[in-house]
């Protein structure tokens, strides 16, 4: 018998879905991928080498429990077009879960993501027009009509990064209820989070290698100074938070506000970048209208 994911956590980047993933994992009776990000629906390369390989991430899990995994690029119009189709063969009972964020926030953290892994090179602002995957990304209406149109409203759920992070055994249990996980369920908070310091550090494999070595972390410790470890370091990150200009914000917003006000009517709210951290803690969003763009 063939052990299909029930679920797959489909986004948002950035929008702590590798934190989700573990907390899933966490839970009796829900087995969640080894690998975080398969990719197989979306990257051809990796569609390319066939279900099988795809099928052995579950192939540990016991046949009763509920199988899932996390690909943000499953929501990445239009950079891999072909993600729905593919779902839509392969797993048409699957259900859905996708992360919001607030955009901004959200297209802020995707920069120092690919600026660590040497993607972007540019200044942040100097980006926007060169890496626009940055602006689509958080255009989570864009992102989720494939869904509705293929899967249908009840398929997807809609949870938020701001709420998880104030709310987050309430959130756990939503998601939980929505994959059909009849346990009581229970956030982990000795788990980390993702170190945001690290994140920020770009990408070197030379260094990583000497960094990660056996015995070489102790060796370090103990004969160069922590304060001339601090300056190699600072060497290769990111000084501080990258900061768009006020012209820039004012264009993010407006492009924004647009996709929110879509998705504030799917979801019975009104929702704008002004208001989106308040409205989205304080709220118990779902979908209610999915009238189409």
């Amino acid at each position: 018998m063939k052990k299909l994911p029930n679920f797959i956590i489909i986004g948002a980047m950035k929008c702590a879905t590798s934190s989700l993933h573990e907390q899933l994992n966490q839970q009796p009776g829900i087995f969640m991928s080894e690998l975080k990000e398969p990719n197989f629906f979306s990257n051809d390369e990796e569609y390319h080498k066939g279900l099988e390989l795809y099928l052995s991430h579950f192939q540990e899990a016991n046949l009763d429990d509920l199988r899932g995994e996390s690909s943000t690029h499953y929501t990445k119009l239009p950079t891999y077009p072909h993600t729905i189709e593919r779902l839509q063969q392969h797993l048409p009972d699957a259900k859905f879960i996708y992360v919001m964020r607030h955009p901004i926030n959200r297209l802020v953290s995707q920069y120092i993501h690919e600026w660590s892994q040497r993607v972007i090179s540019l200044e942040i602002n100097d980006s926007l027009s060169q890496n626009p995957e940055l602006i689509e990304y958080s255009l989570y209406t864009k992102q989720l009509q494939p869904y509705f149109d293929t899967f249908g409203q009840d398929k997807i759920l809609p949870i938020f990064f701001e709420k998880m992070l104030s709310s987050p055994q309430i959130e756990l249990e939503k998601i939980c209820r929505f994959i059909g996980y009849t346990k009581q369920p229970q956030w982990d908070e000795e788990l980390n989070a993702s170190n945001v310091s690290s994140e920020r550090m770009i990408k070197s494999a030379w260094r990583d290698i000497i960094v990660e070595a056996p015995g070489l972390k102790q060796l370090r410790r103990l004969l160069i100074p922590k304060s001339f470890r601090t300056w190699v370091r600072s060497l290769w990150t990111i000084k501080k938070k990258p900061e768009l200009s006020t012209e820039n914000i004012e264009k993010l917003t407006t492009i924004f506000d647009q996709d929110l006000a879509i998705l504030g009517s799917w979801l019975g709210v009104e929702l704008t970048c002004n208001n989106f951290q308040e409205t989205v803690q304080n709220s118990s969003l779902n979908w209610v209208n999915t009238t189409r763009i």
